[in-house]
């Protein structure tokens, strides 16, 4: 199970998270139709780009709480001052995307930033 997560600047343009997903897959070997779900902080609910990529994907956008995403994040690689800044954890797409991914997740690796949207990789050990 490959799980995306997002991280993106308010009003992040569709075309820009999907360019960041596809880059990160690319860059890790990774076909698009392996992607599972795209993950995202709960305070992006309404982020209509982040909608917008998952419905091109044809995956659902899981919604990760602030409490999941401090759990997750003692397991992240990068830091962010901005996702620092803005929900206490080094970076909002490592974290969404370990914390959807469940417990024995992994990074496939760190966060790819292009544009106004970052994106990282996770797999569940379980598909690993």
């Amino acid at each position: 199970m490959i799980i995306a997560g997002i991280g993106c600047r308010r009003g992040a343009p569709a075309n820009e998270i999907e360019a960041a997903i596809r880059a990160a897959l690319a860059h890790a070997g990774i076909s698009p139709e392996a992607l599972a779900a795209i993950a995202t902080a709960s305070a992006k609910k309404n982020e209509a780009g982040i909608e917008a990529a998952a419905t091109r994907f044809g995956v659902n956008v899981v919604f990760v709480s602030e409490a999941e995403l401090k759990a997750a994040s003692p397991r992240t690689q990068t830091e962010s001052e901005r996702a620092l800044a803005f929900l206490g954890v080094g970076s909002v797409a490592e974290a969404a995307a370990l914390a959807a991914a469940g417990p024995l997740s992994r990074l496939i690796g760190r966060r790819l930033v292009l544009g106004t949207a970052t994106c990282a990789l996770a797999t569940s050990e379980a598909a690993a």
